[in-house]
């Protein structure tokens, strides 16, 4: 085994050497895709420099145990709560039912990692099989005090979590109660939904029954019950795009350190963006090629891997199909 591996922490914003929980083994979860469309390569990148942490891991000899969860059910088209499911509205344009498209998208991603020689993880959890896990979770919070409802969900009260904002070193003091217009508004800005419910007027091909009413759970939640299901209430290793750490990871620390009491991930990484034209590739802006189109123009999908190994992860990385 080698002497030392040393990862940029987020969280304490230096590089550390890397000691596991369990000597020789590496526990990881990168956060998976919502499977409503196809990837392109901006999120590709970050699977790759996930792929990369495992083979360096493997080749010192640690057993690493990855998982890569699948959003099927409760990523909103809005990261603050509201708007669409992402999965439901594409069931609706592409006149599918929810399972078919996210099946149809999974299997297309994960032949995209395969065509990118990126290695399978140990499991893909997919939300939508693991309800009970996240009622449990959160179940948990409302034991400890931390939730509270409004007309159209429940949710996580970050007043009430002492270092919220520390992995984004967010300044947040005071958490200022919200004018409250009606029930269903929020007490404090980055308060997050836990479980949202299904409005009368809504039809949804996914929702469940929960001690709450029936409905879905919050697209945050499921990541917090998958990765402790399946590596520990504290575990190594957390990956993802830094476009995540602000919210979504943010807010997974919270409600798991809230629902244990532990610490939740020891060491979190993260990957710059893709940009195009100086700015991270958008639907806008352009340049959100998939494989696919990569190798309709001509390209091997390994080219855009080599690509992405010609500068750090954690910096930004300029497409165009000249530098590709």
């Amino acid at each position: 085994m080698a002497e030392s591996i040393s990862l940029y922490n987020t969280l304490t914003g230096k590089k550390e050497v890397f000691k596991p929980l369990k000597k020789g083994h590496a526990g990881i979860y990168t956060c998976g895709p919502t499977v409503y469309w196809y990837q392109h390569i901006g999120n590709l990148r970050t699977y790759i420099f996930a792929d990369i942490l495992k083979r360096v891991l493997l080749y010192n000899n640690y057993k690493v145990r990855h998982i890569i969860n699948v959003t099927d059910v409760g990523h909103l088209t809005s990261d603050a709560d509201t708007g669409e499911d992402k999965i439901e509205k594409a069931a609706k344009r592409e006149g599918k039912t929810a399972k078919e498209i996210s099946e149809y998208y999974l299997r297309i991603f994960r032949n995209d990692l395969k065509k990118l020689n990126i290695l399978e993880p140990s499991a893909w959890p997919k939300a939508t099989e693991h309800i009970k896990e996240q009622i449990k979770l959160i179940k948990k919070l409302e034991e400890k005090g931390f939730t509270y409802r409004t007309n159209d969900g429940v949710y996580f009260d970050t007043s009430k979590f002492k270092d919220y904002g520390k992995l984004a070193r967010l300044k947040i003091k005071g958490l200022q109660a919200g004018k409250r217009i009606s029930l269903g508004e929020k007490k404090h800005s980055t308060d997050f939904a836990l479980w949202k419910f299904s409005s009368s007027g809504e039809k949804r091909q996914q929702e469940c029954n929960s001690p709450w009413g029936v409905g879905f759970p919050g697209w945050h939640v499921e990541c917090s019950a998958m990765s402790m299901k399946y590596l520990g209430e504290t575990f190594d290793i957390h990956t993802g795009g830094q476009d995540h750490i602000q919210i979504h990871h943010t807010n997974e620390i919270a409600q798991s350190e809230a629902s244990t009491g532990r610490q939740f991930v020891r060491y979190w990484l993260h990957g710059a963006w893709l940009l195009f034209k100086g700015r991270k590739i958008s639907k806008s802006l352009g340049g959100l090629y998939t494989i696919s189109e990569l190798e309709s123009l001509g390209f091997e999908p390994m080219n855009f891997r080599y690509l992405c190994l010609t500068t750090n992860y954690r910096k930004p990385l300029s497409f165009t199909l000249e530098n590709l």
